[in-house]
């Protein structure tokens, strides 16, 4: 996505750190180049505002349940196998419990999930 205009942060990198930015989980010096970029790019700032209406409308919904710590630990797990594939260009492709590759992909990624056989 972008409005095809010169902008000091590359929409890409906006939206790649779009989360970080709407959960206060990052540094203010890169919150103001968001917070620029979203004045000067409207589709940025578009779908920023549909993040910000879906994460209000979820908090709404499910705000009064815990959620479970073992489901807590496996999505972090997974950000952060994920962030480790962008980080070494490896391509990144979901799998399955089984290791089964999600999507049609051929390649998985390192880790317990890749261990088991797919069948």
């Amino acid at each position: 996505m972008s409005c095809g205009g010169p902008h000091a942060t590359d929409c890409g990198e906006v939206l790649d750190h779009l989360y970080e930015f709407l959960d206060n989980e990052m540094a203010e010096g890169d919150c103001a180049k968001l917070r620029e970029h979203f004045e000067e790019c409207s589709p940025c700032l578009e779908k920023y505002g549909l993040e910000q209406a879906i994460k209000a409308l979820i908090k709404r919904s499910c705000g009064c349940d815990d959620t479970p710590s073992d489901l807590r630990s496996k999505v972090l797990a997974r950000i952060d196998s994920i962030r480790a594939g962008q980080r070494t260009g490896e391509p990144v492709i979901e799998v399955d419990p089984a290791g089964t590759p999600v999507h049609g992909g051929a390649e998985v990624l390192a880790g317990p999930a890749a261990a088991a056989p797919a069948e």
